[in-house]
């Protein structure tokens, strides 16, 4: 692969019908199903964070199928996957690149790092130093990496794709604010019910399905989902409404630092997509609310009062949804 420091000449990608897109999203989805069980909501907001364009964060104990939920999303899209193993030694340049002395060009070459992919899947994020961590800044905002002055862009599609463990705490480096404002959502899998363990043990007693995923879509494919589901609708009343609750972070008592106009962006980013998975060219408060406390309750940071009264961002995010009234329109909203 040839890395040019000034931006790659795009030909705009050619949308999908709706039925096409409604069909390869549940084509995805049911790929996904077939290694993580009982867990549709969770994978089809996965799958909306990509079409978005974002990034994903899943945080939860350990053994609930993190892991194994990033690489069958990966597996299920042909296109190119690199994985980061973040420990306390990795480098910045083992995520982004860095510049070797070539003797025979008697130049500098520029390496890629494991950052230049489609998905790239950073496994344990939060063990890897701050420094480490600030490598990946500007890779998911700007979708470009500045190596020795150059710059290098990413290609579309371009998705991280991050666990972590809350609950250990030994040999861990928190995200700061701003790498977290950075994850279009936080998802938490949870433990199965009894009939999807159940189904789990059956399915994993002599082979793990994840190894005979086979891919149902191309990064062309994806491409073409994102270029959909940036024609469907936006209301100027449910703009409204979505900066209302974005707002009402950040007038909230129980809350030290509300969400940022960036999480306003890709709230509606993602209820677009969720609008075109059900097959709608419009977006409706529905696809807000269902994506309201993914998107934003990693981003708020309550006051210390509000958190050893037992109350966490999310319990706030749902109480704001519940007090901000919403503006009822007829017809198409």
């Amino acid at each position: 692969m040839t890395f040019e420091s000034s931006p790659p000449q795009q030909v705009p990608a050619p949308p999908l019908s709706s039925q096409e897109f409604k069909a390869t999203a549940e084509a995805i989805l049911t790929n996904v199903e077939w290694v993580i069980e009982g867990k549709s909501p969770t994978i089809r907001l996965a799958l909306a964070v990509m079409i978005a364009e974002g990034h994903l964060l899943l945080e939860d104990v350990p053994g609930v199928g993190k892991t194994q939920l990033a690489k069958a999303l990966a597996r299920s899209v042909d296109c190119s996957v690199r994985r980061i193993q973040f420990t306390p030694d990795l480098l910045p340049s083992d995520v982004t690149g860095v510049s070797i002395f070539d003797p025979e060009k008697r130049d500098f070459v520029f390496k890629p790092g494991a950052i230049f992919g489609n998905l790239i899947l950073g496994d344990e994020i939060n063990r890897a130093s701050p420094k480490t961590q600030a490598a990946l800044l500007e890779c998911m905002e700007e979708r470009q990496v500045t190596v020795d002055g150059n710059t290098y862009r990413l290609r579309s599609p371009f998705m991280v794709i991050a666990t972590q463990n809350p609950v250990e705490m030994e040999g861990t480096y928190p995200l700061p604010e701003a790498q977290r404002d950075r994850f279009t959502a936080r998802l938490a899998i949870g433990y199965p019910d009894l009939n999807a363990e159940l189904a789990m043990l059956d399915h994993r007693g002599e082979f793990n399905p994840l190894e005979a995923l086979k891919p149902v879509c191309d990064g062309e494919m994806i491409v073409r989902m994102i270029a959909t589901a940036r024609a469907v609708h936006l209301a100027p009343e449910l703009k409204r409404y979505a900066v209302e609750l974005i707002g009402a972070t950040r007038t909230n008592a129980q809350v030290r630092l509300g969400a940022s106009p960036r999480a306003t962006l890709q709230l509606l980013r993602c209820a677009k997509v969720l609008a075109a998975m059900d097959g709608r060219d419009f977006a409706l408060p529905d696809d807000v609310q269902q994506l309201a406390v993914p998107v934003l309750a990693h981003r708020i940071i309550p006051t210390t009062e509000t958190t050893m009264g037992g109350n966490d961002s999310a319990s706030i995010v749902a109480d704001i949804l519940r007090h901000v009234p919403v503006v009822s329109q007829p017809g198409r909203y």
